[in-house]
């Protein structure tokens, strides 16, 4: 079998992490993308130095998220800048952009002219807040778009205490997922029609499907019950406990009173069943502070391994709550395909990354690539676009395939 998406074009006009990682499983399944940035690159290149002001020059998230792509700088201020971004576009199938609309406006891209110009073309647009209305142009990053305003954040903790920070590229990886799904149906509308079309999501629109339980129950009610630290949370048999040798362990007993006789055996506690209080899923959740006591108790008497083994025994189902560093070395992890080697490149050594979190036994997916450096392939991009060995010389002594300097294309694109 060919590669899933082989022989179709991607172009990214993207900076961060949203648009750049749709491509990035493009990228993973097989297609030419080719990343196109400002002289001053991706500041997502910079990451440590921009978020956190020291001088990492790797970002290992940069090359999650830009692996197996083609790197051409083009300065998009200027005219010779847009020609080669047109002819570009002419053999594209896809451009994925995440540039704030006014930005990709006052570079002649916008959705409609641009595809005025290439009909076939499917333009898929990722905005913190949206094409419309009067936040549109707003920055949002997914911590404001995706976690904040959608009340994300909000859900999180109880009213009298801050909401949590967000862990870095989750709204934007799932905002991501959600362009690719977007692409590949307006690929399939092409099939049947010829036509491209735009293709449009946003953070915020993203992050308020994720928190849709939520969001329907108070729409539908005018109400919600509200976050309740984990010694009142109303199902104890969905909650967390620590064992004696500090481990944490999730239950998943979602059907309440299908699992407690379970869990009861499981710990020795049979005695549980026979109280009034906790005969029922009502019961237990009115008296949720009584019974998560009680099972706090019952867990910090086994380490791990016998809870693991009691809890297995009676078919009891479970979670391992892990650190990163244990995630990386979970036997089921690696084999459920989640992780790759990636060989060394121009801006990283050989590592190891999170692979592509969908796989197509049989198909022939090209072996993971390095990301690019700046601008490292825009001799091969701009020859096969018909550019000769004079005019590219010309375009970079003008400046057009990036100065030394950088800055200006780099403004006008954020």
């Amino acid at each position: 079998m060919a590669a899933v998406l082989e022989g179709y074009r991607v172009v990214e006009l993207g900076v961060w992490v949203a648009g750049p990682s749709a491509a990035a499983i493009l990228a993973d399944w097989g297609a030419d993308v080719v990343k196109v940035e400002p002289p001053a690159g991706d500041p997502m290149r910079r990451m440590f130095q921009v978020i956190v002001g020291h001088g990492q020059p790797e970002s290992p998230p940069f090359d999650l998220d830009n692996r197996g792509k083609r790197g051409l700088v083009l300065d998009l201020t200027t005219d010779a800048g847009r020609e080669v971004m047109e002819r570009l576009l002419a053999t594209a199938d896809v451009f994925v952009t995440n540039l704030r609309p006014e930005a990709v406006t006052r570079l002649g891209l916008g959705h409609a002219e641009v595809l005025a110009r290439h009909p076939r073309l499917v333009y898929a647009s990722l905005t913190g807040y949206g094409l419309d209305g009067s936040d549109a142009g707003r920055p949002g990053y997914d911590v404001g778009g995706f976690w904040a305003r959608t009340g994300v954040a909000a859900t999180l903790a109880p009213q009298d205490q801050a909401p949590p920070m967000i862990r870095g590229g989750f709204g934007d990886h799932i905002t991501g997922i959600t362009t690719l799904a977007g692409v590949l149906g307006a690929l399939l509308e092409r099939e049947r029609t010829g036509r491209g079309q735009l293709v449009e999501t946003s953070l915020l629109r993203t992050g308020i499907y994720c928190l849709g339980w939520d969001l329907g129950i108070q729409a539908r009610y005018g109400r919600l019950a509200p976050p309740v630290p984990r010694t009142r949370e109303i199902n104890p048999l969905v909650n967390c406990y620590r064992t004696a040798d500090g481990h944490w362990l999730w239950l998943l007993g979602v059907e309440a009173d299908r699992h407690f006789p379970k869990l009861a055996r499981a710990l020795g506690r049979e005695d549980l069943l026979d109280d009034e209080r906790f005969a029922t899923a009502r019961g237990r959740r009115k008296n949720a502070e009584v019974v998560i006591a009680e099972l706090d108790a019952a867990f910090a008497r086994l380490t791990r391994d016998e809870a693991v083994a009691a809890l297995d025994r009676e078919d009891m189902w479970w979670a391992p709550v892990q650190q990163p560093a244990d995630v990386l070395e979970d036997p089921q992890a690696i084999a459920a395909g989640a992780f790759v080697d990636v060989p060394a490149g121009p801006v990283a050594p050989a590592h190891r990354a999170v692979a592509t979190p969908i796989s197509f036994p049989g198909a022939d997916l090209p072996p993971p690539r390095p990301a690019p450096a700046l601008g490292e392939h825009g001799d091969d991009v701009l020859a096969e676009l018909g550019y000769d060995a004079r005019e590219r010389a010309e375009l970079r002594r003008a400046g057009v395939l990036g100065r030394s300097e950088g800055g200006e294309g780099a403004e006008a694109s954020r």
